[in-house]
């Protein structure tokens, strides 16, 4: 392999900024991540991931990565950008399907039983595994019509009125219903930013999912939007086990109670979220968060 190599060519989408480093380098950072620091087991857990490998052709991206996601909590993920954590994200619920270069090895079970088997049919394993993505994606429907999809096509619903209710809670448990029930038929794409995301969270939660994920959901948004993004999330955590990939370490402190710090696609570090941030274990963690890198 030329020594000209990229830190790109071994994980993809790592950022420009680390472009200039060598493999020798890259091989030596991620040799000297010997194991993850902290626990990684949670009592109860709803998901659990164990030895999971993640490889886009014959480049790895995840290495080794063993993960909990508990039952009423929220997990935040948090690295610099390219250090594999919207790729593992996207594991739990089998999104990483749709590349055909993408291959997934290691166990990653819901409740105990494996997702990755052929029995397991996919869209119903996301039907479980619901994900809010980075950039708002309403479908090109009405607003009732955009939550009403999933239970459509799922049967959740045997007649209009029950489809009705299904709608209207999910809107407000999204906290979006007062803001749009006097024009449910107005395209979702007529929305605000915010609320076309709160409409897409509603759009997930219609079809009564197990886990939420959630790849930077606040991104695109305004602090107000990204405010009232964070206090659904904090209410959701009442229902729902929740794994949150952010680039913002202020926005992982406020919303989540575990916090797991990915660098150069392995697991480094995972604990409480107050301890992570105010006593890390790990170097690579504390300059991350000290702001000496990422």
């Amino acid at each position: 392999m030329s020594t000209s190599t990229t830190l790109n060519d071994i994980i993809p989408g790592s950022p420009a900024i680390q472009e200039s480093t060598k493999v020798d380098d890259v091989t030596a950072m991620l040799d000297s991540i010997e194991g993850t620091v902290g626990t990684t087991r949670v009592e109860n857990p709803k998901m659990e991931m164990r030895e999971v490998d993640v490889f886009y052709a014959d480049k790895q991206a995840i290495y080794d990565v063993d993960l909990d996601v508990a039952r009423n909590e929220v997990i935040a993920m948090i690295g610099p950008s390219g250090c594999g954590k919207s790729t593992f994200l996207r594991c739990l619920n089998r999104m990483n399907d749709t590349i055909p270069i993408c291959r997934v090895t290691g166990s990653i079970t819901l409740d105990g039983v494996d997702i990755n088997t052929r029995e397991q049919d996919p869209v119903l394993l996301r039907a479980r595994v619901g994900m809010v993505f980075q950039k708002p994606n309403p479908f090109a429907k009405s607003i009732f019509d955009n939550v009403a999809y999933g239970p459509r096509i799922h049967g959740l619903a045997a007649n209009r009125a029950e489809l009705d209710e299904i709608v209207i809670s999910s809107l407000k448990r999204a906290g979006l219903y007062d803001e749009v029930k006097s024009r449910l038929d107005a395209p979702g794409t007529s929305l605000s930013g915010g609320q076309q995301q709160r409409l897409c969270i509603a759009r997930t939660i219609a079809v009564n999912p197990e886990v939420i994920l959630m790849d930077e959901p606040c991104s695109a948004l305004d602090p107000i939007a990204t405010a009232r993004i964070e206090e659904l999330i904090d209410e959701l955590r009442e229902n729902y086990a929740i794994a949150i990939v952010t680039h913002s370490m202020q926005q992982a402190a406020r919303v989540s109670q575990r916090t797991a710090y990915f660098h150069l696609g392995k697991l480094v570090e995972v604990g409480k979220t107050n301890d992570i941030f105010t006593n890390p274990q790990h170097d690579l963690t504390e300059n991350y968060i000290t702001g000496r890198f990422g």
